[in-house]
């Protein structure tokens, strides 16, 4: 066996056997060594004797072989498992984190990373506000990918959602001839949170929004519905000012506006049949009414942030009008679309000596203005119907996630 690395230095002795061993097996009953087989009694007893040294000495040559081939086999072993051995990834690093993607890198030994043929990825919700637990640590559970240049992108390979929070580890392996892996242990989870809409998702949803908006009605004033505690607080410590405010949750969880942008919300609205708001509300008894020129005018920007339905038949369509130049006007630039006032499929403001207003009949309009709204430039009245729809309250209100009409790919 031309195996030098095989036998190493117990191959004399385990030669020595083998050769032994041979000599004698090819000894048949009846025949010596000596192939005589005439010999008289004399050389019978030196045969004999011969015979049993000749075992004894084969004996004690099979056990040293034995023996020489335990140590190098264990030796051998111990030498292969240490050689096998991956490295834990450390230093986990997350970046260019989008609403669906996102980069991840990570260090390891360079002997690992020329030998390293696959990366395991396993990522999960972070669940309330406690670390995640891998329910399966010492194999694959989520995303096997072939081994790459880090930072390696991971997008597609999840549905993941916009604005929330995941917890990641990863850990590398080698693939073996009988399709098993070699494995490393799992590095330590790092946290990451997913971000808002990109323009393009946004771009997305515009595009959904336009296909149900309707033909345009006439309106002319704004609307704002709350109950008489509301109009006496801001009398009395807002100065007569309805002020900004966050806004909220509701609506698709990526839209760029919610809990970051100030605003006073506001409807449009009117019924088809009577061209006014409608009589009832979910949001209070009192309706304060200011004319629509006071806030679209050829100083006005207007900006599409959202599109969403709470497991209804009719859907939202949410507008941020900004004086151009104002606060809520830079923070709207270069994160929302940017409509022509003159020319859109929701709200349209017609220049002119008597300037005409124009809204979208098939969606439900949320107009969020930036800007302190003062009771004096509107008025207050009280509205005829009623008011206790809660169930058309969009506070903090969920998106419907399987709604085909406004969903778009890359989450809710």
């Amino acid at each position: 066996m031309n195996c030098p690395w095989h036998w190493g230095p117990y191959g004399a002795a385990f030669g020595e056997f083998l050769s032994t061993s041979a000599s004698v097996l090819h000894c048949t009953e009846g025949q010596t060594p000596l192939g005589d087989s005439n010999a008289g009694e004399e050389e019978e007893n030196i045969i004999k004797t011969s015979r049993n040294t000749h075992a004894k000495a084969t004996t004690q040559t099979a056990a040293a072989a034995s023996r020489s081939l335990l140590i190098w086999t264990t030796a051998r072993s111990e030498t292969m498992g240490e050689a096998e051995l991956l490295s834990t990834p450390h230093n986990i690093q997350i970046g260019e984190v989008t609403c669906d993607s996102f980069h991840v890198a990570w260090e390891m030994t360079p002997e690992d990373a020329a030998r390293v043929t696959h990366y395991f990825i396993d990522l999960s919700r972070k669940e309330g506000g406690e670390q995640n637990r891998f329910k399966h640590r010492d194999v694959p559970t989520k995303l096997v990918a072939k081994a790459v240049p880090l930072p390696m992108a991971v997008r597609g390979h999840w549905f993941l959602s916009p604005r929330t929070e995941y917890c990641v580890a990863v850990q590398t392996a080698i693939r073996q001839p009988d399709g098993d892996y070699q494995v490393s242990e799992w590095s330590q989870v790092v946290e990451f949170c997913t971000g808002d809409y990109a323009m393009d998702h946004l771009q997305q949803l515009l595009g959904k929004a336009q296909g149900v908006a309707g033909r345009m009605l006439r309106f002319s004033a704004f609307y704002r519905n709350q109950h008489p505690e509301y109009f006496q607080y801001v009398r009395t410590q807002c100065g007569g000012a309805m002020l900004p405010s966050i806004k909220d949750n509701s609506g698709s969880h990526g839209s760029p506006i919610n809990g970051k942008l100030c605003g006073v919300f506001l409807s449009c609205n009117t019924e088809f049949d009577t061209g006014l708001p409608p009589k009832d509300s979910p949001y209070g008894p009192l309706r304060f009414h200011i004319s629509a020129s006071h806030l679209l005018n050829s100083n006005t920007h207007l900006y599409f942030a959202d599109f969403y339905c709470m497991y209804t038949a009719y859907h939202y369509v949410v507008l941020v009008v900004a004086p151009v130049g104002s606060e809520g006007d830079h923070f709207c630039s270069g994160r929302m679309p940017l409509l022509d006032l003159t020319a859109n499929p929701f709200l349209i403001y017609v220049p002119g000596p008597e300037p005409t207003f124009c809204h979208a009949s098939d969606v439900i309009l949320e107009v969020l203005y930036t800007e302190p709204l003062a009771l004096d430039q509107g008025t207050l009245v009280q509205i005829s119907g009623h008011h206790q729809l809660m169930s058309l309250s969009t506070a903090n209100a969920k998106k419907d996630p399987s709604c085909k009409v406004c969903n778009i790919s890359v989450g809710r």
